[in-house]
């Protein structure tokens, strides 16, 4: 793990993106897919789980049976025909997914893997493979295949409702928002280093629809400058996360879209904790970091965690405390 690698690996995120969005314009990468798909279950760990959550949260909503589970967990859903097993991992060859994998292999289910290493372990098994087409991440941290993760699930998501929606449209409004960010950095992240930097760590905030937004944030945090972080959905807060408040510098990423950010909010200003929200301006909040087509909820799901990789970065390079 390398921090200017891993900044490096931040800057090519636009051109990723666009030439992700060029092959889906090209093909339909889940045409091999078969008929009669029933239930969908993802598999994997860490951002790829935190990925997995979101989509099948998605196809759930449009009357899609879909659930993400822990790679690592003993047992889930049973192999059957009708169920698309989609095991995810970057590099093909995380051991907890390949375990999961070894339970469906050969059996009824098929497989899908999603994947960035075509000659992988994990794409040996699979039926069929979609790469993810993020390039070699030289800085060891998954940052650039988690957003093309998140990017075509959304265009599975497309396939398996029937949603007429261009992804790669998409793709390429969250690489214009990508690049935005990143050349006015200057501009922002100064401010939003000197807020976050307590003596508590970082706390990220986001709706269900988006929590994989929160959870990378805090993953970020922890795994390149290895300083504390957590990640909490933003109506569970009030349950979980609130007491920290009480008794901690507290400081947070929020992600806006809750219909619960003004309930957080109000906590926020009896306990003097310090907020900066990411894609929209919140009340009280004591920055707001705005980027191209930030009022486009999708955009902000493939794009918003940069905020948190930067802020990453940054504290990664530079002199310990």
């Amino acid at each position: 793990m390398n921090p200017e690698l891993f900044l490096a690996d931040l800057e090519a995120k636009p051109a990723a993106l666009a030439e992700l969005a060029g092959s889906l314009d090209a093909a339909d990468p889940f045409a091999g897919l078969p008929d009669g798909i029933g239930r969908v279950l993802f598999l994997g760990m860490g951002s790829s789980r935190y990925a997995a959550g979101v989509a099948a949260l998605r196809l759930r909503a449009a009357g899609v049976d879909a659930w993400a589970e822990y790679a690592s967990a003993a047992a889930t859903f049973p192999p059957d025909p009708r169920t698309l097993v989609v095991p995810i991992s970057a590099t093909g060859g995380s051991r907890e997914t390949l375990d999961a994998v070894a339970r469906y292999a050969g059996g009824p289910s098929f497989l899908m893997a999603l994947t960035n290493a075509a000659d992988s372990p994990l794409a040996q098994a699979a039926g069929l493979v979609v790469p993810m087409r993020a390039g070699e991440e030289r800085g060891g941290v998954a940052c650039r295949t988690f957003q093309h993760t998140l990017a075509l699930l959304l265009a599975l998501e497309s396939r398996l409702t029937g949603a007429d929606r261009d992804v790669a449209g998409l793709v390429r409004r969250a690489a214009e928002a990508t690049a935005d960010l990143l050349d006015r950095r200057d501009a922002w992240l100064p401010q939003v280093l000197e807020l976050l930097d307590g003596p508590h760590g970082v706390y990220a905030i986001a709706p269900a629809e988006r929590l994989s937004s929160a959870e990378q944030s805090a993953l970020m945090v922890r795994e390149g400058p290895r300083r504390q972080a957590d990640a909490c959905e933003t109506g569970d807060w009030a349950h979980v996360d609130v007491y920290l408040t009480k008794t901690l510098s507290y400081r947070a990423l929020l992600f806006p879209g809750s219909g619960y950010d003004e309930q957080a909010m109000d906590w926020v200003r009896q306990r003097g904790s310090t907020v900066v929200a990411v894609g929209g301006e919140v009340k009280d909040a004591a920055a707001a970091v705005r980027y191209a087509h930030d009022d486009e909820p999708d955009v902000r799901l493939l794009t918003e965690t940069l905020v948190a990789e930067l802020v990453a970065a940054h504290w990664w390079s530079a002199p310990s405390r």
